[in-house]
């Protein structure tokens, strides 16, 4: 078997989301893996010999299928695949170029499902593997085809997106998890149920979904695979123990079963402490001491948010609900963010944010006071930022427009922010999420960046991460989720994006926008910003409002963070430089009116050029 084919590497990125449990799941190498279903979803049967080398047998899924409503079977026999995320060998190539689909011509979100259903002993964890490929011509750019997958009822992916997975058209790629069913009453067999829905209009394209294969096993409890399941044949290297039938001493009876049974617990419980105590210590990172971040006990949070009052959630995200709360005998504001049983983001995230946030101190980061980890709860407790996102007062908002000033002061905070992150001594801070959601604001309007629970740090030695893609669409940095190469350049692209939504107050993507190009705001801006045009699509409140210079130095700092090759991106030193002229710039011109109390310009003479690759700006006055 190849290595890591199915085993979790050694490092802590190949550890798989262990559903319905609040941490990961390793499969390492003395665990016995039993194949209970290998099926080419949508496809024909695959014979071992077809397979890749391996020897698999691929099953049909018809006699899996529960629920299939707007069914569709996609089928390519052109399309030339490109296994630049996982290995060529991981299924044939038949299992990538077939699929059940919904149909893309449908763009409401009714109420219709793909769901399979499978047999399987009750008692054991399972190490499911999803397969995927988009190979039909309509599918071609995030967000086309967006849905959410349910695994044995618990919610596994909320925006399941198989182009940002995988990078492109035509590239496979798998994702795995582990599921533990249970012991239920006296059944031997339950359903694992796994089950596509399409994703809410707003987030897709198409309301659809796809899948293109799939691999069910069985994995040992460290003894066999037999478990409470009395029936099942046991491995041929596991042997059923032969009693003899001579007679015994009424001693020997009795003692030896107590004997073996004392053994056998004690074996068992040490290997449980072990196991236990490998996984904690070398997975997940402790919390901090109290002398970082301070730990608040669950009564704490309970009277600070009146028993997670309703009434007090102030927002909601991936991680789940954030809360207005207040510690110190009521007298500070905080806000309290506490982890949905059903986010995707989960421990790992949880870990990473305290981590991250516990030992970094800037004034444009949000400081994070402390957490909570009682009872199963997971909770983390930041200064109560009382503007709340710089969203909130761009775009979709009852909030007054910002001037021109504020948004630039705003913008050049949070690359300062950035800037701290990505210039550490010893390692490089990568957010991995930068967006204007979180990006935060203080009483005095002071930017700050928040949510650490993507981020990664890299060496100094290294050029890059090479790691899963995450983050969120509209954000993304192309070359990142083509490559899955991530470096702190990644952040800069989606600061570009954030910069394009200050000046244009406009979401990063907008589908009912009248003109295709004008669906994706980066590409927008650029196109605008090449062709002279970029004070056409700012926000109207700003139109005759900034200084034709410091517009020009803005677009040209923000077109240059969307390079699509990161090499030609700046770094946050030199953006945060660049936005500070473009303040500049902006000043001289509010000065020459404000102070003299008149709009009389004549005189100030500004004749200013500005050139931006194949771009030229001739402002004057």
């Amino acid at each position: 078997m190849p290595t890591n084919l199915y085993y979790t590497p050694s490092s802590d990125e190949g550890m798989i989301p262990f559903l319905g449990q609040k941490s990961l799941y390793s499969i390492e190498n003395n665990t016995a893996l039993e194949t209970m279903y290998r099926v080419n979803v949508g496809g024909s049967k695959i014979s071992s010999r077809e397979d890749t080398g391996m020897f698999r047998t691929w099953l049909t899924d018809d006699d899996y299928l529960a629920i299939a409503k707007q069914i569709v079977l996609p089928v390519s026999e052109s399309t030339d695949l490109t296994f630049s995320s996982i290995p060529s060998f991981s299924a044939p190539k038949d299992v990538y170029v077939t699929a059940r689909t919904m149909g893309t011509n449908k763009t409401e979100n009714e109420k219709h499902n793909l769901t399979w259903e499978f047999p399987v002993d009750s008692g054991f964890v399972y190490f499911v593997r999803l397969h995927f490929c988009e190979f039909q011509r309509e599918i071609s750019q995030p967000g086309d085809r967006v849905f959410e997958i349910f695994m044995a009822n618990l919610t596994t992916e909320t925006q399941a997106d198989v182009i940002v997975w995988s990078g492109g058209r035509g590239i496979p790629v798998y994702r795995d998890y582990a599921v533990v069913i249970g012991s239920k009453g006296n059944q031997k067999q339950q359903r694992l149920s796994i089950a596509l829905h399409p994703s809410p209009a707003w987030r897709t394209l198409y309301s659809d979904a796809i899948l293109n294969g799939l691999e069910i096993f069985k994995l040992s409890n460290g003894f066999d695979l037999t478990g409470p399941s009395s029936e099942l044949t046991r491995p041929n290297n596991v042997r059923p123990v032969r009693h003899s039938r001579k007679k015994r001493p009424i001693i020997v009876t009795v003692v030896a079963p107590i004997s073996a049974f004392l053994a056998v617990s004690l074996l068992l419980f040490a290997i449980y402490r072990i196991r236990s105590n490998k996984f904690a210590n070398s997975s997940i990172p402790t919390p901090p001491s109290d002398d970082f971040c301070r730990r608040f006990s669950l009564r704490d949070i309970k009277t600070a948010t009146n028993n997670f009052d309703k009434n007090f959630i102030i927002g909601s995200g991936g991680f789940g609900d954030v809360y207005k709360g207040f510690i110190n005998a009521s007298s500070t504001p905080v806000a309290i963010k506490r982890l949905n049983p059903g986010s995707q983001q989960g421990v790992l995230e949880f870990r990473t944010e305290i981590e991250m946030l516990s030992k970094l101190r800037h004034q444009n980061l949000v400081s994070l006071l402390g957490y909570c980890e009682d009872n199963n709860e997971m909770i983390l407790v930041y200064d109560y930022m009382v503007h709340g996102t710089l969203r909130d007062h761009l775009y979709n908002t009852k909030n007054p427009p910002l001037h021109w000033e504020q948004r630039l002061k705003m913008c050049i905070g949070a690359a300062h922010g950035l800037h701290y992150l990505h210039r550490g001594p010893n390692r490089t801070i990568i957010h991995r999420d930068v967006k204007t959601t979180n990006i935060l604001l203080s009483e005095k309007w002071v930017a700050k960046v928040s949510d650490f629970g993507l981020s990664k740090t890299n060496d100094l030695s290294n050029t890059h991460v090479s790691t899963a893609v995450k983050g969120s669409f509209g954000y993304l940095d192309p070359e990142y989720y083509r490559f899955q190469k991530l470096t702190e350049k990644s952040d800069v692209y989606s600061f570009g994006v954030v910069l394009c939504e200050v000046v244009c107050a406009r979401a990063p993507i907008d589908r009912n926008a009248e003109d295709h190009d004008q669906m994706s705001l980066a590409e927008w801006v650029q196109d605008c910003y090449n062709n002279g045009s970029l004070d056409q699509i700012i926000d109207p409140y700003l139109k005759d409002k900034i200084n034709p210079p410091s517009l020009v130095k803005f677009g040209e700092v923000a077109v240059s963070c969307l390079a699509s090759e990161g090499i030609k991106r700046p770094a946050m030193s030199e953006v945060v430089h660049a936005l500070e002229l473009a303040l500049k710039l902006q000043g001289s011109e509010v000065n020459g009116k404000d102070e003299n109390h008149s709009s009389d310009s004549s005189s100030v003479d500004c004749q200013v050029l500005f050139t931006s690759g194949s771009a030229s700006v001739n402002v004057g006055r």
